[in-house]
């Protein structure tokens, strides 16, 4: 059976790295007496996979760990179970099972993710941002110089940049996230600061991750549904009364 798992990373733990983020499940798995699925072989580790690894400072709302498991308890019992061995800084949402095929693996289902950025005190832009903000967003073209293993080229981000919304307290963007077009927010802002002349410090923002979602919608209407929503709640099961 495929399961899939929502949880909050905050706190403390946003210093901790992906490697060692699942390194951390794999223990609270154990503890928490979840019956998850080994790979065979010489070598066999636990059938698990995040969505998306979260950079180092990052906090969320919605992350994803995908696993295979023999037998289950019910949703309610299995996120009380895993929750009740979290250190603080990490909180299982939900548990659900997903059926198999096409929404049963979260990293080739994610289309895109939701953000938002917020100044760090005192490190605010100029008064007027607003204005500038919002004319940058209307740009039919955003070329920026991105990074990547082979170098560096140019490129548009302006069709992988699906919302920008200024807030109160921040700006919420919604950015593509497959594996072949995946647009971070601090790129972004980067982008924004060349735009309006801005120089913003590389800690300059406090981002926090809020949802991963799925494209499900036919062949060129995008309809954007939460990973979560892709799974079913697992009701009583009989194996709670021992």
């Amino acid at each position: 059976m495929k399961i899939r798992i929502k949880f909050r990373k905050y706190g403390e733990m946003k210093f901790i790295g992906h490697l060692d983020m699942m390194r951390y499940f794999q223990k609270a798995m154990r503890r928490a007496g979840i019956d998850i699925c080994y790979s065979e072989g010489f070598s066999p580790h636990m059938i698990m996979s995040f969505a998306s690894p979260l950079g180092v400072g990052l906090t969320s709302d919605g992350e994803y760990l995908d696993i295979e498991v023999g037998e289950t308890l019910s949703s309610a019992e299995s996120v009380k179970r895993l929750n009740a061995v979290m250190a603080e800084g990490v909180e299982v949402v939900s548990f659900r099972k997903i059926p198999e095929g096409k929404a049963s693996n979260a990293m080739a289902l994610l289309a895109a993710a939701d953000y938002m950025v917020r100044f760090r005190e005192g490190m605010e832009p100029a008064a007027g941002w607003e204005g500038m903000f919002d004319a940058f967003c209307t740009q039919s073209r955003i070329l920026v110089v991105k990074k990547t293993k082979k170098g560096e080229r140019e490129i548009d981000i302006r069709p992988l940049l699906y919302q920008a919304v200024r807030r109160e307290d921040g700006v919420f963007f919604q950015l593509a996230a497959k594996s072949s077009e995946n647009l971070k927010p601090e790129l972004v802002m980067e982008a924004f600061g060349i735009y309006a002349g801005i120089t913003f410090l590389e800690y300059a923002f406090m981002i926090h991750r809020l949802e991963l979602y799925a494209d499900t919608g036919t062949e060129g209407e995008r309809k954007l549904t939460a990973l979560e929503d892709l799974g079913e709640e697992i009701q009583w099961n009989k194996t709670e009364d021992f």
